[in-house]
């Protein structure tokens, strides 16, 4: 997990975002998970996939995208998505970031924390925001 001794700028921590996103994208689950401080991936998989989905049944028609359990097995679907716009709380403590489906936003957002610990400075989440 990266730790920081110090209060990191936004832009180091956007930096370990976008690691993190290429780490999933590639399929290196388990290389993303090392990154932040969470638990493990799969609910953010499975909510990347719904907002996925549900971006590609509208351009397919409802009903024609694969299996329910699919994505499991394959996550080349992972490569149509990107980030999009980076948003920073007040505080400074907090973000989210956008995310795109085949050039187009969905309706889920990345959030993630900048937390202090006996060490340093760590990056937690991301939590999944609809």
């Amino acid at each position: 997990m990266k730790t920081w001794t110090e209060l990191p700028a936004e832009t180091d921590v956007e930096a370990v975002v976008r690691r993190y996103f290429g780490l999933l994208r590639s399929g290196r689950i388990s290389e993303a998970e090392q990154l932040v401080d969470h638990a493990p991936v799969r609910h953010v998989l499975t909510s990347l996939w719904a907002g996925a989905r549900e971006t590609g049944a509208e351009e397919a028609g409802a009903g024609r995208g694969p299996a329910a359990d699919a994505w499991e097995r394959d996550l080349s679907w992972l490569g149509e998505l990107d980030l999009g716009d980076f948003s920073w709380g007040p505080t400074g403590s907090h973000l989210y970031v956008e995310l795109t489906c085949r050039g187009r936003r969905i309706e889920l957002a990345l959030g993630f924390w900048v937390r202090p610990t006996d060490t340093g400075w760590v990056l937690t989440g991301p939590s999944t925001l609809w």
